[in-house]
Order: structure tokens, then sequence, then C-alpha cells
């Protein structure tokens, strides 16, 4: 059996996992939700892992309200970087191999193709700089013993508060959707993500680094409205609008396409 604790058990991701129980039955998971387990308090932490006997942390917590991270990096810091150095410390003193979800948002935008993940980070807004500062923490505590996966736009179809479900809730109550173009990234499934994680990481051979995962094919978030409007039976029944005005706090990269 291989031995798994996910963090912030409660999020899109950590339920995600959950539903995935009974297709690794090899895989012993400890769910622990942000009351259960608050990364900000190292003591916890520590306290979890000398109760567990742990392979695997996969780090589900996290702040990811972009735009209330631009009003409040404080509480962004203290969640995305701060309590992830305070995992890589304890995952370290346990030999525990630290999993990091990680963001799009740690790039700029401004390159014209598909991001790797050689590419230098330069995030625009407080919650890509606060994830781009745990990644960071992560690899000089756990240099050789973690893995920090980013992702982008990601969604569930079942679960949390997402673009896809925003979208087919307001569809599905004749609401008219403004949505912008300005933005270019891939959108994905929290499923598919998941169960890379599983097959990939967990139950597979790859090097400790740095990676790149992301579902599906670029698009605006415009182009992402109209498929889950088709593939729900509503893009007739909806009025879509293009929306070139659209205006956020934060700053958003224009590209954050992964490669």
């Amino acid at each position: 059996m291989v031995s798994v604790l996910v963090t912030g058990s409660k999020g899109q991701l950590g339920l995600t996992f959950q539903d995935l129980t009974l297709d690794f039955p090899e895989v012993s998971f400890d769910f622990k939700t942000s009351e259960k387990l608050d990364i900000t308090q190292r003591g916890q932490i520590a306290e979890a892992f000398r109760k567990g006997n742990y392979n695997f942390c996969i780090n589900c917590a996290a702040f990811t309200n972009v735009e209330v991270a631009e009003k409040n990096s404080e509480e962004a810091f203290k969640v995305n970087a701060e309590g992830v150095k305070n995992l890589a410390l304890v995952c370290k003193e346990h030999g525990v191999a630290l999993i990091q979800i990680s963001t799009d948002y740690v790039f700029d935008g401004e390159k014209e193709g598909a991001y790797s993940a050689q590419d230098i980070p330069n995030p625009i807004n407080e919650y890509g700089k606060s994830k781009l500062k745990g990644e960071e923490y992560i690899k000089a505590i756990l240099p050789n013993k973690h893995y920090i996966l980013r992702t982008s736009w990601l969604y569930s179809k079942k679960h949390g508060h997402n673009f896809y479900k925003t979208i087919l809730k307001k569809a599905q109550s004749g609401e008219e959707l403004h949505i912008t173009d300005a933005q270019r990234g891939r959108p994905t499934n929290s499923e598919a993500l998941a169960r890379f994680i599983l097959n990939e990481i967990v139950f597979g051979d790859k090097p400790f680094g740095t990676y790149h995962f992301a579902d599906g094919k670029p698009m605006t978030w415009y182009e992402f409205a109209k498929q889950i409007l088709e593939e729900n039976g509503l893009m007739k029944t909806t009025k879509l609008v293009l929306d070139t005005n659209y205006r956020t706090l934060a700053k958003r990269p224009k590209n954050s396409v992964l490669r």
C-alpha cells in the first residue's frame, strides 16, 4: 500500500481525489480538510505526520481567490507561501515526497507560445507571486523530494465554485452571459489532473522536479463558455455576449497556455 495525505480535501481537487478512491485500492488515503489540518500551523502538520506514515503529501490547500488576494496579499502569502514552507519542512523531517499544485499565474503572459516548465516565472498579480514563493520554498527545503505541478483554469463538473459550474448555472437560469476573450489558456478538468498525479507520479517513475499538466486545447474564456453551452445543449437558449470591456482588480496574464 502507498500512503497518501491529501490536504485541503474539501476543495474541488481534494473532493475529486475522494471520488477516485475505489479506482485506486492500492492507495491508503488520509483526507484532511483545512479545518482539521491548517497548513499555516506547523504544529498541526507535525502532529498529523507523527500519527501517519505517509509516502506522499498532495497539497490541495491553497488561497485561490485571485481578486481577494490582490486586496489581501498577506493572507494569500500566509497560505500559499508560508503554509507551503511549513509542509515542506515537515515533509523533510519525515522523508515524505511533497506534491505541490501550482498555477499558470506564475507567468506574466507575454510569451507568444506555450509556457514550458523551464520558462522563467514572472507573476503579475499577488496570487501568482504567493504561489511562486511557495514553489521557491519547496525547491530550497526539499530539493530532491518534490513535485511542483503547475496547472491552469482548473474546474470540476461536480465540485466547488468554478467557471464551468458558474456558466452552467447562469445559462440554466436564463441569464445573459458576458464573457471576455482577453485571456488565453487551457481549461483543465480536475479528474484528469487527479488521475495524472496518481498514475504518473504516485505510481509512475517520473523524476522529482517541476511539471506542467493542462487538459484540452488552448482557448479563451469566451470559447470555453461556448464549449460548455454546446456540450450541455444550451447554446440555442442562451445569449452569449463577447465582452471586450471586462475589468478585474488583479492583472491577468493574457496568455497562460501551458505546454
